[in-house]
């Protein structure tokens, strides 16, 4: 890194502590503005106080003697891959949406494909630079401020604000052989992923049920080679396939194993469009046909920068289900049973986890259990109960039905707990004693973040709904309006420079 990169980066880290000292002075309570958010939550970023890191945004280094890059927090992942791959390296876990960051995949919990392997995204996290909420500046990592770092992984930026990573990278390849194992039933589909986390030959692996007796277990292996006559298939064009149609065709009326190449960075970002599977929800809000050409026709809108841009706006939200959760393999059919009965919700993405080895706010097998066996973490994403009372009902009894199995849930996401039953599940005493030491009390709880107001929930369904609830309420108006919104973004312009690698 040369000295004008690190000066740079010094200063501006500087002045973000200077403001924070401000804060800390006044005993005001801050919050802190990235700039953008792959969360399902509401955007909370209105008011006067807080403190804006959107500008720490570049990768400082990639060292390729050590396999290991520097990067300011809100480098997202098209971006570090970007530049990583000149290098011969990739991060070893790469968010499946091109548009998070770095910083978030930190704070948040961010598990991907390649999670069964290397645990969650901060566990390739070598070091964070954080300024705490008095202005001081630290290093944390394994071996300097440990408590810190393992707390702050998966604490939405509530122990101190990050402001630099070290990531441990391994060495890429041009593409991904991948093998899709088509599966008749769910504890089949459990099965087969208890069995491929211990094949040290897999680098990738997750999981598709399209249907209570249909799905698609897809293990992954880096490679250099193509054989001679091999398709290669891409996923990032116009005219690709959306991923899940494609694994769904490769396993449709097949009994054996079937297997597919395809580039690097097609694969690492093969969920971006679409969203997995949930912007066919979109072509269904407007009651528009779902097929090859309408997919080609509005490619722009269903790239996830731009449909969490557009659904944050519409508030259509409020309306759907969005939760990752993750259990243990034994107990895993029994609550996919509970939620194909209780919600008859499909696709569900399966994908396993290796666990966190101490407590954080990540999904971990807790405390004193022993032996650490994997987790496998259930995507369950689709439409809801309409009226806002019914839907807080709904989520509340998935969260109990979560806990009753001995599962977490991720935190990106809503939380109907009450307070009390949230520091049931996640360690209070362990928190709020790193809250403590580290003097975090003015940046907000890790509850205060993630927790749903259902009095105000409930009553945008009600008498007591704002005008604006209800006019957005009315088809299709907040809708449009959430198209509307990021259109004016151009947040569509960034990925397309993207594709293009400029």
């Amino acid at each position: 890194m040369s000295e004008k990169i690190k000066q740079d980066h010094d200063i501006a880290v500087g002045n973000i502590a200077n403001i924070i000292r401000q804060f800390a002075a006044q005993g005001q309570k801050f919050r802190i503005k990235h700039g953008s958010t792959n969360s399902t939550r509401p955007s909370a970023a209105k008011g006067r106080h807080f403190v804006d890191t959107s500008k720490l945004s570049r990768v400082l280094e990639v060292n390729e003697a050590r396999k290991t890059c520097l990067v300011e927090p809100n480098v997202p992942m098209d971006q570090l891959v970007k530049a990583t791959l000149p290098h011969g390296l990739v991060p070893p876990v790469v968010m499946e949406f091109p548009g998070i960051t770095v910083g978030g995949g930190f704070s948040g919990t961010s598990a991907e494909s390649s999670s069964f392997k290397h645990g969650v995204f901060d566990r390739t996290v070598e070091y964070v630079e954080m300024i705490l909420a008095n202005g001081d500046v630290l290093i944390c990592s394994n071996d300097k401020n440990q408590d810190l770092f393992q707390g702050a992984a998966g604490a939405m930026g509530t122990l101190g604000v990050v402001t630099l990573l070290e990531i441990r990278l391994i060495p890429a390849t041009k593409y991904v052989r991948l093998s899709y194992v088509p599966v008749k039933a769910v504890p089949e589909a459990v099965e087969t992923l208890q069995k491929l986390v211990r094949d040290e030959a897999t680098d990738y692996l997750d999981g598709i049920m399209f249907s209570p007796n249909q799905g698609a277990i897809i293990a992954g292996q880096m490679t250099d080679i193509k054989s001679d006559g091999e398709i290669i298939q891409t996923f990032n064009s116009p005219k690709d396939p959306w991923f899940y149609q494609n694994a769904r065709s490769m396993i449709l009326d097949k009994t054996s194993t079937t297997t597919q190449l395809v580039p690097l960075t097609d694969y690492l970002f093969r969920y971006d469009r679409g969203a997995f599977w949930t912007g066919t929800y979109a072509f269904s809000y407007f009651k528009t046909p779902f097929n090859r050409f309408t997919r080609r026709v509005f490619d722009d809108f269903f790239r996830t920068r731009v449909m969490y841009k557009a659904a944050d706006a519409s508030q259509l939200l409020h309306q759907y289900i969005a939760q990752d959760l993750a259990l243990p393999f034994p107990r895993a059919t029994e609550f996919i049973d509970y939620t194909a009965r209780t919600f008859g919700i499909w696709p569900l993405w399966l994908c396993p986890l290796k666990p966190t080895p101490y407590v954080t706010l990540n999904p971990f097998p807790g405390s004193g259990s022993g032996v650490l066996e994997p987790l496998l973490n259930v995507g369950l994403w689709g439409e809801g109960p309409k009226s806002p009372k019914d839907f807080i009902a709904a989520n509340r009894d998935i969260e109990r039905k979560l806990v009753e199995l001995g599962g977490m849930k991720a935190l990106y996401a809503h939380t109907y707990y009450t307070e009390d039953e949230f520091w049931r599940v996640y360690d209070r005493k362990w928190y709020d004693a790193l809250r403590q030491k580290y003097g975090a009390q003015s940046l907000p709880s890790a509850y205060d973040k993630v927790k749903v107001n259902v009095v105000d929930a409930e009553g945008r369904g009600g008498d007591g709904a704002s005008f604006r609830d209800r006019v957005f309420r009315q088809w299709p108006i907040g809708g449009l309006y959430g198209v509307w919104k990021a259109w004016r973004s151009e947040d569509y312009r960034e990925t397309r420079r993207s594709l293009k690698g400029k």
